[in-house]
């Protein structure tokens, strides 16, 4: 029965093949940076003060004219270096951590370091969300922090 053999061994790859083949286009589909700016960026002009205070929870400060025009919100949120860059290598990082700890090597990593970043909401006066954008809290420090 060689040609048997031949068979499984040619599933086998098939298998090994469509499997990288996912686990890819999984990663992959992890780009766009922050879950946050990916959904800020899609709501805006559809977006509600109440749709994004569910999302996100109270802002920390909230800013609304008293004679009507838009109102700003800010929220202030921790981001790591993986939460930043926009391809995100964590599927290889779980796999990597998996093989360390079946060689008894352990799981400890490092703890990421965390940044401090602003989210500045423009709301219009019908409570839509209008504009956003996303800055360090002290401007620089990310730059400083990973500078070599």
């Amino acid at each position: 029965m060689p040609g048997s053999t031949f068979s499984i061994q040619n599933n086998c790859s098939h298998f090994v093949l469509w499997s990288l083949v996912i686990t890819l286009v999984m990663t992959l589909s992890g780009c766009g940076g922050p879950w946050r700016d990916v959904y800020l960026k899609k709501g805006v002009g559809r977006l509600t003060q109440e749709d994004i205070r569910e999302r996100l929870g109270p802002p920390h400060t909230a800013k609304t004219p008293a004679l009507g025009g838009d109102s700003l919100w800010t929220y202030r949120f921790p981001l790591s270096e993986q939460d930043l860059t926009s391809w995100r290598s964590s599927v290889l990082g779980d796999a990597s951590n998996s093989i360390t700890s079946m060689m008894g090597k352990g799981t400890e990593t490092a703890k990421p370091t965390l940044y401090c970043y602003r989210y500045a909401l423009t709301f219009s006066e019908d409570k839509t969300l209008k504009t956003w954008n996303r800055e360090e809290c002290v401007p620089g420090t990310r730059k400083t922090l990973t500078a070599k």
